[in-house]
């Protein structure tokens, strides 16, 4: 430290610093602010500290570092610090330039989209430190960050009394004054449910997409008509932000042509790696997450722009079918978006269920729906119904099996089944849709055709199977052609 312990302690008098000053950095510092903190802000790049101090920040309790060292010392303890830099690289580089400067008890928050294996990482060597290590999700775009976001904090327990006045005081509430933010639980937890929460959320934009498809090619509604529809669809049980903003988005014309703006825009989507992480984690802890991972696909076959013209010229689909009854079509759809949601929402959870139980943390899923009822993008008005499902049963196996969930997916599957037949018979592209079904007919089926593969895994492998007849956990292997031997491979996971 440059400074003096007298100097110290006369200018520590910021509640919390923020490291980078991008879009959702400074809108942090600014909600902060406006909650009544003091905030340290700094950035590598140090003219953007005058920018901001000079613009945005000016009048707020708002105080602008040029070093490390004097950012620090702006600081009370116990230190707070909180990154909002580009994950990976970045967040360790900070890390490291930190760690000299900060005496035990201190806390970092790495408050970006990190894959929570680095929070465990990171948690673990600050630990060793004397110091404190927060990983914490924030959702909520930019706007969120300004006018309060969820936040979904964890890692070290012992710092969250320290920052929960700041990150509760922050976050957006929801009706009952209830703030979307609460501890999640120990190492990188806080990351783990953010991912998860990304992974919903690819499928849930994924399947809006498909919704807005199937009206625009089946009943060839203009964007004008299927935002009405959104719209209406938005005062029911599909209320969410992505359904708002759809409907935004679809009566948006194109200030240069004059045509719907959505038209205009080029039909591939980019991504930044959260869904292929929640994918690759269901994949691990062998969680069947299927309408997660066709929504990282879709966006993976979209970005094909240019062999998809190609191959459209080429591969042939099916006849034109006849135009279905309008209003009950949309009614189906409707229907079958819910379903799907419904279906998507079920494997996140589930997802995050084998996953705590893997990493020796005890979730709180009703918590975390009223940390997703607010401020972020997944907020969706049906979240309460995921809280009253897990409050009535807290070891509730699957949201599918509570009596709301069970009850709507009975209701609807009829449309929902129809829906997909219809697209299917028409060659529309609705992978989100069909695979959120096929989650649920697996889900729901007491037989499925797995004493197949695993007699094909006994044949070429001899990986044993067990026994209809048998206890589970008793494990046989076939000498199916006669030439083998007796020797079992290994069992397996089931």
């Amino acid at each position: 430290m440059t400074q003096t312990r007298a100097d110290e302690q006369a200018v520590a008098t910021a509640d919390i610093g923020v490291i980078g000053l991008a879009v959702m950095g400074e809108n942090l510092i600014l909600n902060m602010a406006s909650k009544g903190f003091t905030v340290a802000a700094f950035n590598r790049t140090t003219s953007k500290v005058t920018e901001f101090v000079e613009g945005r920040a000016m009048g707020h309790t708002i105080l602008g570092a040029y070093d490390l060292p004097e950012f620090v010392g702006l600081l009370k303890r116990p230190r707070k610090v909180m990154l909002m830099v580009k994950a990976g690289a970045a967040v360790d580089t900070f890390i490291d330039m930190l760690v000299p400067l900060l005496e035990p008890g201190d806390i970092i928050i790495d408050g970006g989209n990190t894959y929570y294996p680095d929070t465990v990482r990171r948690e673990a060597a600050m630990r060793e430190k004397g110091l404190y290590f927060i990983g914490t999700g924030v959702s909520g775009g930019e706007e969120g960050a300004l006018t309060g976001p969820s936040i979904m904090p964890g890692g070290s327990r012992e710092a969250w009394p320290a920052v929960q006045p700041i990150f509760q005081g922050i976050a957006a509430r929801v009706a009952d004054g209830t703030p979307c933010c609460d501890w999640v639980g120990d190492g990188g937890a806080g990351h783990f449910v953010k991912m998860v929460h990304n992974g919903i959320e690819y499928a849930d934009m994924q399947m809006i997409a498909e919704a807005y498809s199937l009206l625009r090619g089946t009943l060839g509604l203009t964007p004008q008509e299927i935002g009405a529809v959104f719209t209406e669809w938005n005062r029911g049980e599909l209320n969410s932000y992505l359904i708002e903003i759809t409907a935004d988005i679809l009566t948006k014309l194109d200030e240069e042509t004059g045509q719907p703006l959505v038209e205009m825009i080029l039909d591939t989507a980019g991504q930044k790696g959260t869904g292929k992480w929640t994918s690759v984690e269901a994949l691990d802890v062998g969680s069947p997450a299927a309408t997660i991972t066709e929504a990282v696909y879709a966006r993976a076959i979209s970005a094909l722009k240019e062999e998809r013209v190609a191959a459209s010229r080429v591969l042939k689909g099916p006849l034109p079918q006849p135009a279905p009854d309008r209003e009950l079509f949309i009614e189906q759809v409707r229907r079958a978006l819910y379903a799907s949601k419904i279906a998507a929402y079920a494997q996140g959870f589930q997802l995050m269920d084998l996953s705590a139980r893997e990493n020796g943390w005890t979730l709180d899923f009703g918590s975390i729906a009223m940390m997703w009822r607010g401020g972020c993008i997944i907020r969706a008005q049906f979240l309460d119904r995921i809280k009253e499902a897990y409050d009535a049963q807290r070891s509730l196996n699957n949201l599918l099996l509570a009596p709301y969930f069970s009850d709507i997916m009975a209701e609807h599957q009829a449309a929902w089944r129809q829906v997909i037949a219809s697209a299917v018979l028409g060659g529309t592209w609705i992978p989100a849709f069909s695979s959120a079904l096929a989650y649920y007919d697996g889900y729901r089926s007491e037989r499925l055709p797995a004493n197949i593969l695993q007699a094909q895994r006994d044949y070429f492998g001899a990986h044993t199977y067990e026994r209809t007849d048998r206890p589970r956990g008793e494990f046989f292997h076939t000498n199916w052609t006669g030439r083998g031997g007796t020797t079992a491979s290994s069992t397996y996971n089931a």
